[in-house]
């Protein structure tokens, strides 16, 4: 049914187009609202939850910005900042660009790099020196403008993966995405099926497919072992934007839900839910009745 439901989902949504049905209209749900960071959690390393180091994070002229103009140099301060709700069916967008130059001391294979990470442990688990939540990271590369550099790679700090059916552990593997020079904005998609299915896609076209994302591996440092317990399947987690040393700008972060209501007698019914919430139906109040 699971299968059905899924297959369904991807017809759909790759259908979608003008003249759309009212079920059919996707409704995303901003997390940044352009303001402010209200609804983010911030962990950077070696500093205490909500501890924005120098300013690292910040609001600048409606974008989300990462940068480090406080910095002496990076000194391996890897920072993440959380969305504070949790998400299992979902796609995640954005829209990014990387600009200037790298902090002082940052590493190399850092340059024009961050990451969407997704099912992340929650950021008060972190501990005070981990480097990485244990997560599944959609890994974000500028191009350096010597030849191809992919952008929504997978990185895996504290996890695995299945491809075709068998288990990967390697760390990172590249994306087939076109290389994206200079300080053009990106967007980046991902549609997450809880622990069953997940896609990568860049600028609308999809990238990179992998399924069963799930506890594992290495990759990651100084982390309380009760949040990874290996072998687990990832059904759910939160979201988090990488800062790893290159500034980087977010003009938009948006979710769309792919749980809620399936009943195509509600109000509030969308033909491409793959999971069904009963107590979110909303439906027409009818005549007579208050």
């Amino acid at each position: 049914m699971k299968k059905r439901l899924i297959t369904s989902l991807l017809l759909g949504l790759s259908c979608m187009t003008f003249g759309q049905k009212k079920s059919d209209t996707k409704e995303w749900e901003q997390l940044f609202n352009g303001k402010n960071l209200d609804g983010w959690d911030i962990k950077i390393r070696h500093y205490d939850l909500n501890d924005n180091f120098a300013n690292t994070f910040r609001v600048k002229d409606g974008k989300l910005v990462v940068s480090y103009d406080g910095y002496d140099k990076f000194d391996e301060k890897f920072g993440h900042i959380f969305y504070k709700k949790k998400f299992s069916n979902y796609i995640i967008a954005t829209e990014y660009r990387f600009v200037g130059e790298q902090a002082p001391e940052g590493p190399g294979w850092a340059y024009r790099n961050s990451g969407i990470m997704l099912h992340c442990q929650p950021a008060a688990s972190m501990g005070k020196d981990q480097d990485f939540p244990i997560s599944i990271e959609v890994q974000l590369l500028g191009g350096s403008g010597k030849g191809e550099r992919t952008t929504c790679n997978l990185c895996t700090p504290g996890t695995n993966v299945e491809m075709n059916g068998k288990l990967f552990t390697p760390h990172c593997i590249n994306s087939k995405s076109k290389t994206y020079d200079g300080d053009q904005w990106v967007r980046a998609e991902v549609m997450v099926l809880g622990d069953s299915l997940v896609r990568h896609y860049v600028n609308g076209e999809m990238v990179l497919e992998y399924q069963k994302p799930q506890v594992g591996g290495g990759n990651v440092d100084a982390y309380n072992p009760a949040f990874k317990p290996d072998g687990k399947l990832l059904n759910e987690g939160y979201i988090s934007l990488q800062s790893e040393s290159h500034p980087v700008e977010f003009r938009k972060v948006e979710v769309l839900q792919l749980e809620g209501c399936m009943d195509p007698k509600a109000l509030n019914y969308k033909s491409y839910f793959i999971k069904s919430l009963p107590n979110t139906c909303k439906y027409a109040k009818k005549k007579g009745k208050k």
